[in-house]
């Protein structure tokens, strides 16, 4: 939650609390994904999660972003994914937009906005294995 709130101040407020959010993630996310975490002594700094070859979630931790993180997370998920993977992402999120270009993804379709729950523009991704 304060990884999303940080990375993407234009979103609405989230509807939900720190505790349903917990259930969903115990009884959705890790139910119906995989689900790598980056950790260190203990200490959760963010996750990633595929389900099929789409890449769901990739969160971190605001304090531990531009560490090499998050590649190692995709690096883990594209090793799980050898026909290749998907994703969505927010127009106005340049940053995840210049790090997923950066890991070779490339833009397949743009959208309005009218097929998310927060109705702001997005982009599908995807990355080929070269």
């Amino acid at each position: 939650m304060t990884s999303r709130a940080a990375a993407m101040p234009y979103l609405p407020p989230q509807r939900r609390d720190h505790e349903q959010v917990t259930r969903w993630v115990e009884d959705v996310l890790l139910t119906t994904c995989r689900v790598w975490v980056a950790e260190r002594e203990g200490e959760i700094l963010g996750y990633a999660a595929l389900e099929g070859d789409m890449l769901e979630h990739l969160y971190l931790r605001p304090d531990v972003r531009r560490q090499g993180i998050g590649t190692l997370l995709l690096d883990a998920i594209r090793q799980h994914s050898p026909d290749g993977l998907s994703l969505h992402v927010f127009q106005q999120n340049t940053d995840a937009r210049a790090f997923y270009e950066h890991h070779g993804f490339h833009v397949l379709d743009t959208s309005d906005g009218r097929t998310n729950m927060e109705n702001l523009p997005d982009m599908t991704l995807r990355w080929i294995r070269q």
